[in-house]
């Protein structure tokens, strides 16, 4: 069937996951409980999806990616391999205020392989996070940013091509 979800057999997806059409997950991928994937996705070895992420359509995460509790995905994103999102701020074993901290990553933006996210910042629409960068504050829409910390390097179009200015909205 050609809009049927195919799951590994060494795959672990929670029963109360709810994973769109066409979406492959493939080897010692596990997905928790509350997670929402939308349609056409490909979840590829050794990731990890915790409780209640939700995952647009179209999206693709690569090898050995965590997406935390927190973290939103819309439609079109791209995590490169062994990117790392965070969710706590002040990450501590025994931590008794421990509170999650919302991530939002935009339509069409892509993380590159072993870029850093620290939690609550917001990556724009169709921005790209250079591989290796570390990210601490909001990305704008359509830029291209990269290093430690991660910095505004140009902007790009919806392909990824350093453009003049920063593109419209569509």
């Amino acid at each position: 069937m050609i809009n049927s979800v195919y799951i590994h057999p060494s795959a672990e997806v929670h029963g109360r996951a709810d994973i769109g059409a066409g979406t492959k997950i493939w080897n010692y991928v596990q997905v928790r409980e509350d997670v929402v994937i939308g349609n056409d996705c490909i979840l590829s070895k050794d990731v990890y999806i915790d409780i209640g992420v939700k995952i647009g359509s179209r999206c693709k995460i690569q090898n050995g990616v965590s997406v935390y509790c927190g973290v939103t995905l819309e439609d079109d994103v791209f995590l490169g391999p062994y990117a790392t999102l965070t969710n706590d701020k002040v990450p501590r074993a025994f931590n008794r205020h421990w509170k999650i901290v919302p991530t939002l990553i935009k339509r069409g933006a892509s993380i590159g392989a072993n870029a850093t996210i620290i939690c609550g910042v917001t990556i724009g629409e169709y921005a790209m996070v250079g591989a290796g960068s570390v990210v601490t504050k909001d990305v704008a829409p359509y830029s291209l940013v990269v290093g430690n910390p991660a910095r505004h390097f140009y902007f790009i179009d919806r392909d990824g091509n350093k453009v003049d200015s920063q593109p419209k909205e569509a």
